[in-house]
C-alpha cells in the first residue's frame, strides 16, 4: 500500500513489487464488485491477472494469489538481472506470418511470441538482437513494431531459470476445482481439475498468453456482459479490436467506487 500510495514510481514498478501490487488492486476491486451481489459465470486473466482470475473463480484464495504472484516477481526479477530481454508489439500481421517471422528470427537469438492480443496486435518477447531483428523484417513487410517498456523478456526462455523452483513453490498450495468457468492463458480453455490448473500455471510462465483466442473462446459460450476489473483498460480496448460490430456485448471498467456505481446502476 506504501507504495501504490506513496511510491516512488520507479520502485513501485519494479516487477517484484509491481506484480502484488497490481494484484492486491485487481482483488480489491473484485471483493467490491462480489459485495455488490455481482458474479460471474466465466472468469479470464491477462498474465498476472490470470491469478486474479483463478481467485474469482475460487481456485486459490486470495492470500495465497497474493503469495504466488510475489514469489513469482522475485523469480522473474532474478532472471531480467540474469539475461538482459526485450519485448515488441508487431501490429498489422497476423499470428502466422508473426510465428513464420519468429522462426527465422531464432538464427538471430532467443526470440518467441509473448501474448497473442488480438488478431493482428502480437507481442514478441526475447533476446534485444533478436527481438529488434524480427521487428525490423515486420516493418519491412508492412506492420508497425512497438517496443515495450519493459525490464525483462518476460514468457521467453529468457526466464526459463525461475520454472522449475516456481513449479516447486507452486506445489505447496492446494488448487481446488473452479466454481466457474476459467479460460486460461495456456490453452484457452477451460479446465475442471485444480492440480491440472496448478501445472497450467507452472507452464504459463514461458507460454504465449493466447488472449485473442480466450475472448473468441468466451464468444464461443455467448458471454455479453464483459467486467474489466482493476487498473487502466488496456483489455477493454483489446476487446473491442478482437469482437465483431455484429456481436451483442456491454463491457464495464471497475477501477473505483465511481465505475462500481455505475456498474451496478446498469446491471440491476
Amino acid at each position: 500500500s506504501q507504495y501504490c500510495f506513496k511510491g516512488p514510481m520507479k520502485t513501485l514498478t519494479e516487477t517484484v513489487n509491481l506484480q502484488p501490487a497490481v494484484t492486491a488492486v485487481n482483488l480489491a476491486c473484485l471483493v467490491a464488485i462480489q459485495r455488490a451481489g455481482i458474479t460471474s459465470n466465466f472468469s479470464a486473466g491477462h498474465s498476472l491477472g490470470e491469478y486474479s482470475a483463478l481467485t474469482s473463480a475460487g481456485v486459490v484464495p486470495m492470500a495465497d494469489s497474493l503469495r504466488l504472484v510475489f514469489k513469482r516477481g522475485k523469480l522473474m526479477h532474478r532472471e531480467a538481472l540474469k539475461h538482459k530481454g526485450a519485448m515488441s508489439a508487431i501490429v498489422g500481421l497476423d499470428i502466422e506470418a508473426v510465428d513464420a517471422l519468429v522462426k527465422t528470427g531464432r538464427q538471430t537469438g532467443v526470440v518467441s511470441v509473448a501474448n497473442h492480443n488480438s488478431k493482428k496486435q502480437i507481442v514478441i518477447t526475447g533476446s534485444p538482437e533478436a527481438v529488434a531483428a524480427v521487428s525490423k523484417t515486420a516493418e519491412s513487410q508492412g506492420a508497425r513494431a512497438i517496443r515495450l517498456k519493459v525490464s525483462g523478456a518476460w514468457h521467453s526462455d529468457l526466464i526459463k531459470g525461475a520454472e522449475d523452483e516456481f513449479t516447486a513453490f507452486l506445489e505447496t498450495f492446494q488448487f481446488l476445482s473452479p466454481a466457474n468457468t476459467v479460460i486460461h492463458n495456456v490453452t484457452a480453455d477451460s479446465c475442471d481439475d485444480g492440480p491440472t490448473i496448478q501445472r497450467l500455471m507452472a507452464r504459463q510462465l514461458c507460454s504465449p498468453v493466447r488472449w485473442y483466442d480466450t475472448i473468441r473462446r468466451l464468444m464461443s459460450e455467448k458471454v455479453e456482459v464483459f467486467i474489466e476489473v482493476g487498473p487502466g483498460k488496456v483489455l477493454t480496448g483489446l476487446l473491442k479490436k478482437i469482437v465483431p460490430q455484429d456481436y451483442n456485448y456491454r463491457v464495464f471498467n471497475v477501477s473505483n467506487l465511481k465505475t462500481l456505481e455505475a456498474l451496478v446502476a446498469e446491471l440491476s
